[in-house]
């Protein structure tokens, strides 16, 4: 049976689940939701260490062979090209669609996440190396140390091959074990299913949100119906670009349901190299860097909600300096948001909002109690923007053995 299946099957039953358990319960609702984050965190069990040995091993290969400029600059292109497209989306569609206004709450300011670049760029280097391998949210230490690691073998061969044979055979044994975790999350995707409908029972309850869930899946169907498949058809002369959609069902679903980046790279990685036939030295290298940095799904959702918050507190439009702010800083915030694989949409709107001032510092609270789906909806335009990124940049380096469709996983 297919993955997806799998995974589908355990979505329809946790929410069929969510419609049979009681609303409002405290004890039903801790319930699901501990067993949401056993899932969670079962799944992102094998993460750390197939991130570690195989972005050494990407790091080896691609710098004994003269690779690393190529796959980078590909890299580095796809991921900047994505997140403008997706930005250009989001912002066109709530310009030229007016959506209705939000109801202004009373609510007050209550303590919101920051993005601290300073902390940020203080993590990537900790006192020792090891400690990046103790955080299992924020990925580009880890990156950084594997890749010191990778590129330093590349440098003396003959006396790095005792550690290359045992990093060949761990990357080689973590894939095996992330690929029994991947399969078994399949049951675990009924708790995560089953939490997230009784949280969306609430907030569909009220129908105030309905139109922004509608534009968010009509951008979400022109992306991966039409932009995608046009941008891999033209770019790669692929004669059947949504094969490319078809392998990402199941990270497209697990990224909708948890809303986490990190837990959708550990499927991004297995279809990836499964599916679409993609070598490990691309996978290894540029998955990460597009789970970390490619949020053009969180741009988008976050520019959209951003001009509804400015409708609904005033009926004035938006000058052209406006809207290349708008643009240009959920752009650029885009690539900050690393340390947040989930809820990233919300942090980001909470800054974007603070650096506008003029009275709407308290903007985002319009949107907070509908920010579960929102987060799901920004999840699910970044795993496709990764898995489709990084088959380019495989088509692009010629790292990819074509699979016939009925051998995908």
């Amino acid at each position: 049976m297919k993955v997806w299946i799998k995974y589908l099957i355990g979505i329809v039953l946790g929410i069929t689940a969510a419609f049979i358990l009681p609303l409002n319960i405290p004890s039903v609702d801790s319930a699901v939701s501990t067993l949401s984050e056993i899932a969670i965190r079962f799944g992102r069990y094998a993460l750390i260490p197939l991130l570690f040995f195989g972005t050494a091993m990407s790091m080896f290969n691609l710098r004994s062979k003269k690779h690393i400029l190529k796959t980078s600059l590909w890299t580095a292109g796809t991921l900047v090209g994505s997140t403008l497209i997706l930005v250009a989306l989001g912002l066109l569609s709530i310009l030229i669609v007016a959506l209705p206004r939000i109801p202004i709450t009373g609510e007050k300011i209550s303590e919101v996440p920051t993005i601290n670049i300073k902390e940020m760029i203080l993590n990537i280097f900790p006192f020792s190396g090891f400690d990046s391998l103790k955080d299992g949210i924020f990925l580009l230490p880890v990156f950084f140390l594997a890749a010191f690691v990778g590129g330093a073998c590349a440098s003396d061969t003959n006396e790095s091959k005792p550690l290359l044979s045992l990093f060949g055979s761990a990357m080689k044994l973590c894939q095996t074990m992330s690929a029994f975790f991947v399969e078994w999350l399949s049951v675990g995707m009924i708790g995560i299913s089953c939490y997230w409908m009784l949280q969306a029972r609430t907030i569909f309850a009220e129908p105030t949100f309905f139109p922004i869930f509608f534009m968010l899946l009509a951008d979400f169907v022109i992306v991966a119906g039409i932009i995608y498949p046009l941008i891999l058809r033209f770019l790669c002369r692929d004669l059947r670009p949504y094969h490319v959609l078809y392998a990402s069902i199941c990270s497209i679903i697990t990224g909708f349901f948890t809303g986490d980046a990190n837990l959708s790279l550990l499927t991004n990685y297995r279809h990836s190299k499964e599916s679409l036939g993609i070598h490990d030295e691309t996978n290894n290298f540029t998955l990460p860097l597009f789970s970390i940095f490619a949020r053009g799904g969180t741009a988008l959702v976050t520019t959209i909600c951003f001009v509804m918050i400015l409708r609904s507190y005033s009926s004035l439009g938006f000058t052209i300096l406006d809207v290349i702010w708008i643009f240009a800083v959920s752009f650029v915030t885009s690539f900050a948001l690393g340390n947040f694989p989930v809820g990233g949409t919300f942090v980001s709107l909470t800054v974007i909002c603070a650096m506008y001032g003029r009275g709407f510092e308290a903007g985002y609270l319009l949107l907070r109690p509908a920010m579960p789906i929102l987060c799901s909806f920004a999840a699910a335009f970044d795993v496709l923007s990764a898995i489709t990124g990084n088959y380019i940049v495989a088509v692009k380096t010629k790292k990819i053995d074509r699979i016939e469709l009925k051998h995908y996983i």
